[in-house]
């Protein structure tokens, strides 16, 4: 069967804020020093997919800068724009009903935009293993991290080995554990974290949505009526918004009965918050990751991220210090997940020029 890439690309980036904005949110940045997270994330797909099969999903709002970045990478007619971001069950639905209609179907490697691989050629070989396994077994499959260490901040997935298969058997999707279950969960060594990527048939997820989420599924047919027509941009418009606002993982992957699992070892880190930069940049010998002009005294396991203004910082440890443009944030590294309360809090007081 023929394979397509979809990349998930229209989030906002809020926990990375104030470097990532509505305007330019983290997709479109380049943190690893070599492209854009959504650039490659499109290029980690051509190991699996031709260039021509390619798709962005992405909000209305940000098509424009899309197009731009990912000018010569994707076709502008493969990026699928969301009038409203309605969470991964749309975003994914409206890729596969797109794809089997239009392109006919084939295997969906979908991937968010932002997670930062360090091993490209390791995971290439890993979507490659689970590509043939959703072609034979007709299954949904995702893949899962081997964990390095008890992580609070991702999810996890429990899963079984099966007899001279490369894949396993899952058996339960666990929300954020607390720290000491993390722990347990890394001694079990039967869990991985959840990296939100799926391999499966277009035609089979959709069967899911008709059998798990009607009324979505609803919603895609009407949506199907209008391609090729006249009015097929209206009716996106008229239709999407509607469209319940729900996950892919709670509406069909933790209520499905044969998903399948790959184990990945190839680096991954999943680039949500400041907290994880350590997967892009070194600390140096006092435990400090710096980028832009910093100057550091007497401070340790600090992170200091400048654009274009110089951050100093004496007698300090273990915050978060970061520049861009007219904002500044400055909070500890245990309380890294809580950026998102920053950019709600400015929203709520229509402070939209910091956003």
């Amino acid at each position: 069967m023929k394979t397509y890439g979809v990349v998930m690309a229209g989030g906002g980036g809020t926990r990375l804020w104030p470097l990532s904005t509505k305007k330019l949110p983290k997709q479109f940045l380049n943190l690893s020093g070599r492209e854009t997270l959504v650039n490659e994330a499109v290029d980690r797909l051509l190991g699996v997919a031709d260039k021509d099969d390619i798709f962005i999903v992405t909000n209305a709002s940000q098509t424009e800068v899309m197009l731009s970045q990912t000018a010569g990478r994707v076709k502008a007619d493969h990026i699928l724009a969301e009038p409203a971001a309605r969470n991964t069950a749309a975003c994914i639905g409206y890729a596969a009903i797109t794809i089997l209609k239009k392109y006919g179907d084939g295997i969906m490697c979908v991937v968010p935009s932002d997670p930062y691989i360090r091993d490209e050629k390791g995971f290439q070989e890993t979507l490659q293993e689970a590509v043939k396994a959703a072609e034979e077994t007709d299954a949904l499959v995702t893949i899962g991290i081997s964990p390095t260490f008890a992580a609070t901040g991702y999810g996890y997935i429990r899963s079984t080995a099966v007899e001279g298969k490369a894949y396993r058997k899952v058996e339960e999707f666990v929300e954020k554990p607390d720290e000491e279950t993390a722990r347990g969960y890394l001694e079990a060594g039967s869990y991985a974290w959840n990296s939100g990527m799926f391999i499966w048939k277009a035609s089979t997820i959709l069967s899911y949505y008709k059998k798990l989420l009607p009324d979505i599924y609803e919603c895609l047919m009407k949506l199907a009526e209008g391609f090729g027509t006249p009015g097929e941009e209206a009716l996106l418009w008229e239709v999407y918004p509607a469209i319940p606002k729900i996950s892919v993982d709670y509406g069909i992957m933790e209520r499905a009965d044969h998903v399948l699992m790959l184990t990945g070892d190839f680096g991954w880190s999943d680039v949500g918050g400041w907290d994880a930069f350590d997967a892009l940049k070194s600390r140096d010998e006092n435990g400090n990751l710096t980028v832009g002009k910093t100057l550091l005294l007497d401070s340790r396991n600090c992170t200091a991220y400048s654009v274009d203004k110089l951050i100093a910082a004496v007698g300090v440890e273990d915050l978060i210090i970061v520049q861009a443009g007219e904002a500044v944030l400055v909070c500890p590294q245990a309380e890294a997940q809580r950026v998102k309360e920053i950019v709600e809090a400015l929203s709520e007081k229509g402070e939209n020029s910091y956003l």
